[in-house]
C-alpha cells in the first residue's frame, strides 16, 4: 500500500480530475479518495463574514472600561442531604 498527497484543481464545471502516477500496468487498484479543500489565506474574512452583525466589535470592545464589574450577593447554599 501507498499513500500519495497530491495538490489539484477543480474547474468551475466542478469536476476535480486526478492524474496518479503508479509504477504497474494491467492492474486493478482500491483507490480511496479524501478530499480536504484548502483554504485561501490571501483574503481574511470579515467579522460580517463570519455572522457578526456590522460594527458588533466596534460597539462593544471596552463597553465596561467606564465602570468596574461588581458581582451581586449570591445568597446561602442549598442544603443537601449526606452521600453515604
Amino acid at each position: 500500500m501507498q499513500t500519495l498527497t497530491l495538490k489539484s484543481h477543480a474547474g468551475s464545471d466542478g469536476m476535480l480530475h486526478l492524474k496518479v502516477p503508479v509504477s504497474l500496468t494491467d492492474t486493478e487498484f482500491k483507490v480511496t479518495v479524501i478530499l480536504q479543500p484548502i483554504m485561501s489565506v490571501s483574503k481574511p474574512k470579515t467579522p460580517e463574514d463570519l455572522g457578526w452583525s456590522p460594527g458588533f466589535f466596534e460597539r462593544t470592545a471596552g463597553a465596561w472600561e467606564g465602570e468596574p464589574l461588581k458581582r451581586e450577593e449570591q445568597g446561602e447554599y442549598e442544603q443537601r442531604e449526606a452521600l453515604l
